[in-house]
């Protein structure tokens, strides 16, 4: 695979399991993927759902966390084998199996489910910091924008060091439960009763598809298919076989230990609040509020909001990663990871602030608790895919899964399928016998109908697909190099500054230039005249500035060159574009200073712009 190919290319195989190695050491090369993906799996949207469904009803929906918890280990281990079989994330397989359509369908639908997955963390982190400081939900909401610089420190270190930080807040986290469920001192006896099945009502539904979409998250599938990539192993059959087997480790210890998190705050919620009749419960503040008195501690709900600032400063790296792997993946559009990190908080952080603004901080859980079925709705758009090409026997190989691996993730699938369906359809249900506009009325519908269409086109494609749709790379195809010749360049056009860079700079234009060649000299005269007066500005510095220009053309036409001057005013970059035009110049020679920092935005604003608003050669040249 090239490198404009390869998933995550900046840590792709940056970890080699080939060198020799035994025992542990051996094992643990392979261990990290699965607990960058477990975060997910108890980020603050977790938080939400757990607590509304131990105090609503009590331990009656711990078989649901342990269902999405086999449900998760199954799905990851499927995401896992693709990544190491075929080394392609799900995003890439997406786009060389599905139709261009479709696939942008299903990368908007990918983008939704990390947004809404940031806006768990968001907000979580906001409530964290609430909780422990008293600082108002709205300030903590932007005071998460600083997670963006977290990440590109993270990211400088290596794929390691952000494992290995990752791996201390989820320990921080599963500490900080483990003492609350030693102080709430539950009767296991009676949480016992919570794997057993029981049939779910409406509201439990709602919180029980909340919990599967808490737990088994659409974007963590695309992460661990890309992260497993980042362990270099052997093509030979052996080592795929070890690398699967060590990853699956992995994943059960990393999703044990989160399903460990989700069950402590369930738990914990049941039996601290459903026990003793406080099952209305449903907010993190609330919860937090009532640890001290209901316990007795003032650590409890120390403890509580530490482990919920680790839950959302933990996420904050999946979400970004998750974000550039469907991007590269399904788009081949590739950005600084800094402002893919922006881009996403910043529409993470929209909506909270608009409820917060609004509605006020009470609604905030409930919109927490809305991201996780949001991103349950979306699963089988990620989920089913992967089934596909992990059962694909052509493109597996040796390696495809067996047949009774198969039907369990059917299963899963159709679990998922049914309990969203079912969600969704009480939804639409109500709405359209809401007093909506019938405008409304029949954009849902609209909406609905196109997810169905979408849901069978992409369950069925694969089954009916004649012939593989062709790889291309992350910067298109190969370009035959046929055509060579290119029009020679008649007239070149210089930006001077008038420092000692000039000379350099009209050395390069001649250069570039061939016999015949014209060359128009450039300034722009930068005074309080020439702002206000433009080309009617007679002062003294315009002055100054034509005869040095003209001297310049004077000392070049003695030496045998073709020059012209051109003199812009007002703004630089608009008049340098407009001489450019006038003189109907074939290529532009520009300075750059090598400025750094603050001042490249400042001083190479000129260039970036004028480089911009062109379609002819521009040379920049390090002066």
């Amino acid at each position: 695979m090239t490198p404009q190919n390869q998933s995550l290319s900046e840590v792709h195989e940056s970890i080699d399991t080939t060198l020799p190695r035994k025992g542990w050491r051996r094992i643990l090369a392979y261990f990290g993927p699965a607990y960058l993906v477990s975060v997910g799996y108890m980020d603050p949207g977790n938080w939400a759902t757990d607590l509304q469904g131990g105090a609503q009803f009590g331990y009656q929906l711990i078989w649901v966390l342990l269902l999405s918890n086999i449900m998760a280990l199954l799905l990851q281990s499927l995401s896992a084998r693709l990544g190491i079989v075929r080394r392609r994330d799900l995003a890439q397989a997406n786009r060389e199996t599905y139709p261009a359509a479709v696939n942008f369908c299903l990368y908007i639908l990918a983008e939704i489910a990390i947004a809404a997955t940031d806006l768990a963390e968001v907000v979580g982190m906001a409530i964290g910091l609430h909780l422990l400081t008293g600082l108002p939900l709205i300030w903590g909401v932007a005071i998460t924008v600083v997670d963006t610089f977290l990440f590109l420190l993270l990211q400088r270190y290596g794929i390691r060091k952000m494992e290995a930080f990752i791996l201390a807040l989820v320990a921080t986290i599963g500490v900080s439960f483990f003492i609350e469920i030693l102080i709430a001192d539950p009767n296991l006896a009676e949480v016992a009763t919570g794997f057993i099945p029981t049939p779910l009502t409406d509201a439990s539904l709602y919180i029980a598809v909340g919990i599967i979409g808490a737990t088994v998250m659409p974007h963590n599938l695309y992460l661990h298919s890309a992260l497993v990539q980042t362990r270099k192993i052997g093509a030979d059959s052996k080592s795929i076989k070890r690398a699967l087997k060590y990853n699956f480790i992995d994943s059960l210890v990393a999703l044990n230990a989160a399903f460990f998190v989700n069950a402590a705050i369930l738990v914990l919620a049941a039996t601290v609040f459903f026990k003793t009749g406080n099952t209305e419960v449903a907010r993190i503040e609330d919860a937090h509020r009532l640890l001290q008195p209901l316990l007795g501690t003032h650590l409890a709900p120390i403890l509580f909001a530490v482990a919920l600032i680790a839950a959302g400063q933990s996420s904050t790296v999946t979400g970004t990663l998750a974000g550039q792997i469907v991007m590269e993946g399904y788009l081949q559009i590739r950005l600084n990871p800094w402002l893919r990190r922006l881009l996403t908080r910043l529409i993470a952080i929209g909506p909270a602030v608009f409820i917060i603004g609004i509605y006020g901080e009470g609604k905030v859980d409930d919109l927490l608790v809305f991201s996780q079925v949001l991103l349950s709705v979306q699963l089988g758009f990620a989920v089913i895919p992967l089934i596909h090409f992990v059962s694909d026997k052509e493109k597996m190989g040796d390696y495809v899964i067996k047949k009774w691996v198969q039907i369990a993730a059917w299963l899963v699938a159709l679990i998922l399928v049914t309990l969203n369906g079912r969600l969704v359809l009480h939804a639409a249900i109500d709405f359209m016998n809401s007093d909506a506009t019938l405008g409304a009325k029949f954009a849902v519908g609209l909406l609905l109908l196109g997810f169905v269409v979408l849901f069978l086109i992409m369950t069925f494609y694969p089954v009916f697909k004649k012939k593989q749709v062709p790889v291309s790379s992350m910067h298109g195809d190969i370009v035959a190099l046929d055509n060579l010749t290119v029009k020679p360049t008649q007239k070149i056009g210089i930006a001077l500054d008038f420092t000692l860079a000039d000379e350099k700079l009209i050395a390069h234009a001649l250069a570039q230039g061939q016999q015949g060649s014209n060359y128009v000299l450039i300034h722009v005269v930068e005074s309080v005249s020439a702002h206000y007066l433009g080309a009617a500005s007679d002062d003294e510095e315009t002055r100054l500035d034509q005869e040095r220009l003209s001297e310049y053309q004077r000392q070049l036409e003695q030496k045998g060159y073709q020059v012209s001057t051109a003199l812009g005013f007002k703004n630089r970059t608009a008049a340098i574009v407009k001489i450019v035009a006038d003189n109907k110049v074939d290529m532009l020679v520009m300075g750059a200073h090598g400025h750094k920092g603050i001042k490249d935005y400042i001083f190479g604003e000129t260039i970036e712009s004028v480089r911009h608003k062109l379609n002819i050669p521009v040379l920049i040249v390090n002066v």
